[in-house]
């Protein structure tokens, strides 16, 4: 097995992926076919443990402290943990628990407040169903986040930050896009009922024909955005993890006179804003994944 092998798997190792789960990603992924047995010996190797080698505590606090300065302030501890070990930092979860309660107890105490109870959802197998849906938010800056996400396996079909969402011919873009890449459309597809998921909806009806002739099964579901429970939950958890600070910043200065929402401050929140929460939307689609797998 080549250098570029074993750095592939310091990579799942250090994402916090188990020893099975590493062997299968680079087997289907990758093409590489090994053993957990020569798995552990590379990992040896290379001085990367489960149960040692444990980053300075210091560092970790550094590293806590600055980020409980912007969106880390939002995140619990299991998130922070997900986050110490994307920045190469191997410490134990307890550890992060406690050093958050030490820092930042207000922090803690109202996400504690804020525990919710949700019922069970149920999807068939990947790609059986997408929900897709509006985050308009940040809209009244002049920036609108559409994005789709796989039913069962929670994976982020298309998130995309623009200056409109209410335009078809741009959702419908979103969809065709993802559909050329992915080589296939999903069995459903569930949206609200505006307009601008018109596209959207002839679209997977055309690609679906035979079927719905042969099954007399709408391939497209439309209704209320509330009920729409994936994307809803996918919704929630950006705004936990990274649009609260935004919403926060953007009402701030607009509280304070610096901007009202013109056209030419839309235009300058969009060119200092628009690319950075794309980007640090994708980061949250893989940690998203990671919290969950």
């Amino acid at each position: 097995m080549d250098v570029d092998a074993h750095e592939l798997i310091e990579i799942y190792f250090k994402l916090g992926l188990q020893y099975k789960d590493i062997v299968s990603v680079l087997a289907f992924r990758h093409r590489y076919i090994i053993t957990e047995r020569h798995l552990k010996c590379i990992l040896r190797s290379r001085s990367l443990f489960r149960r040692k080698g444990y980053s300075n505590i210091e560092d970790a606090i550094v590293f806590i402290q600055y980020q409980l300065q912007t969106i880390g302030q939002l995140h619990g501890y299991r998130w922070m943990h997900t986050k110490c070990k994307e920045n190469g930092l191997h410490i134990r979860k307890e550890h992060v628990r406690f050093i958050l309660c030490s820092l930042d107890p207000g922090g803690v105490e109202c996400r504690k407040a804020r525990r919710l109870h949700r019922r069970n959802y149920f999807a068939k197998g990947p790609n059986y169903i997408w929900h897709f849906d509006s985050y308009d938010k940040l809209k009244p800056y002049g920036i609108c986040i559409n994005g789709c996400i796989d039913g069962f396996s929670r994976k982020i079909i298309w998130l995309n930050a623009y200056t409109t969402s209410s335009d078809p011919k741009v959702i419908g873009g979103y969809y065709m896009e993802t559909v050329e890449s992915s080589g296939g459309c999903p069995r459903i597809i569930r949206g609200d009922c505006g307009t601008e998921n018109g596209h959207v909806r002839d679209f997977q009806r055309f690609l679906r024909r035979n079927i719905l002739q042969e099954s007399n099964i709408d391939c497209y579901l439309q209704g209320a955005s509330t009920a729409n429970q994936r994307i809803e939950s996918w919704w929630g958890f950006l705004r936990k993890e990274s649009m609260e600070f935004l919403i926060s910043l953007f009402g701030d200065l607009k509280d304070r006179g610096l901007i009202d929402g013109g056209f030419l401050d839309k235009n300058l929140m969009r060119f200092c804003f628009l690319g950075i929460i794309q980007v640090s939307g994708g980061g949250l689609c893989l940690l998203f994944l990671l919290k969950y797998f």
